[in-house]
């Protein structure tokens, strides 16, 4: 199925989550709004904006985000946290964290890990195996391959990807803004657009019980409200 699965799953997979991903891009849209609240000219916080309104986040709740953000209302100041460990079968798993509580947050993905079968590191020991890129979803319906690869490479993008239901595009993080601008004025409809860690080598995971712990690592870890994205170098199907 590929890393990012197809379109109908995610979707359904979001729709299940719906509740925990607003509360999830209400943090991201915070945090980008202390760069300034227009998002005219603070491009991190127009695409915390695009993704909330992808899932449906009502925009009240997407206004008062921003004001807390801007110090207009009062609110939580969140840090961001990265950790690193190793899962089952010596998985590499970063997780990426939006907190108002640092030692909260480490206790629970600490005994989250103990609890299945991995265990968590010290910076740097598993994201040499990772690299930042931009990633952009496109639903590719109705679309021409050539077009949408040519706009996307004149705008600086780095690679294009043709999968069942979607077009990947991806770019290096300092044109990420630059790409995913020029897909919106293209019309085309984006489905996700993240600045992502892709690992470069993947882990071999075909024991069933590893399998399992490896999915309910990585699910436990994703449910919480702290947690923001979990990445891991091997092709599991979590949707």
């Amino acid at each position: 199925m590929g890393r990012h699965g197809t379109i109908a799953n995610r979707k359904s997979a979001q729709d299940s989550k719906r509740s925990a991903m607003f509360t999830k891009y209400s943090r991201q849209i915070i945090v980008a709004a202390k760069g300034g609240g227009d998002p005219e000219f603070n491009p991190s916080l127009r695409v915390a904006i695009d993704k909330a309104k992808s899932i449906g986040m009502p925009n009240d709740n997407i206004n008062r985000a921003i004001k807390k953000g801007t110090g207009e209302l009062g609110g939580e100041s969140y840090e961001e946290l990265q950790f690193e460990g190793y899962g089952p079968s010596g998985v590499a798993v970063i997780v990426e964290a939006l907190t108002d509580n640092k030692n909260r947050t480490a206790s629970f993905v600490r005994s989250v890990f103990d609890k299945n079968g991995g265990n968590l590191g010290t910076p740097g020991c598993v994201s040499y195996m990772f690299s930042r890129k931009g990633v952009i979803i496109i639903d590719s319906e109705g679309l021409d391959e050539d077009d949408v690869m040519m706009m996307a490479l004149d705008a600086g993008a780095e690679d294009f990807a043709v999968n069942e239901d979607h077009f990947e595009i991806t770019t290096d993080p300092s044109s990420f803004n630059d790409v995913h601008q020029a897909v919106k004025d293209a019309g085309y409809e984006i489905f996700e657009a993240e600045i992502e860690q892709i690992p470069s080598m993947e882990a071999n995971v075909s024991d069933d019980s590893a399998v399992k712990a490896l999915t309910k690592l990585i699910t436990t870890l994703e449910d919480n409200d702290d947690v923001q994205k979990v990445y891991y170098n091997c092709d599991l199907d979590l949707e």
